[in-house]
């Protein structure tokens, strides 16, 4: 009622600098313009909190140059990474069964874009027969080495490495 009253007031003469000083409750606040994605998909995560949820999941990280420092491509870091991303890869690891093994994540040297590895969309998996069979028997193939779940996730068998992309966290 009382923010009736202030409204009213404002629009019956009420200095415009008044409104300046109005804090609107959350709610009146427009919403995201991503609203497909679940409470928190796009958080981002440090690296030692993504590592913890995937080491819990019995996931594995490799680093070719033994270091998590985001900005050496030498390293595999997890920083920055998007809550959804490490979902996503403890969602496939349960539907397939198979070891799996982190090789590259949000450092820098890979391809930039919208749905980049920098920009937390994307890990690199070792390859392996397991992970590789799950992929190519249960997703559509779109052509190009990329298989695409139905959940929009893409699969990309880069002959030394899987490329995944998460657009989305893969039901959970």
């Amino acid at each position: 009622m009382a923010v009736n009253k202030f409204i009213r007031s404002a629009a019956i003469g009420t200095s415009a600098v008044a409104l300046a000083f109005f804090s609107f409750p959350a709610a009146a606040q427009a919403a995201p313009a991503d609203t497909k994605a679940p409470a928190g998909a796009l958080a981002k995560l440090s690296h030692a909190t993504a590592a913890s949820q995937l080491s819990s999941a019995g996931i594995g990280i490799r680093s070719s140059g033994g270091c998590s420092n985001r900005n050496n491509p030498t390293c595999t870091s997890l920083d920055q990474v998007n809550s959804a991303t490490i979902q996503g890869a403890i969602t496939l690891k349960r539907a397939t069964g198979c070891a799996m093994t982190v090789t590259g994540g949000t450092e820098t040297g890979h391809a930039s874009g919208t749905y980049s590895h920098w920009n937390g969309y994307k890990l690199d998996f070792a390859m392996s027969s397991c992970l590789t069979n799950y992929i190519t028997g249960t997703f559509t193939s779109i052509g190009g080495s990329k298989w695409q779940s139905g959940s929009g996730n893409v699969y990309y068998n880069e002959v030394n490495h899987w490329d995944v992309t998460y657009h989305n966290c893969g039901g959970c």
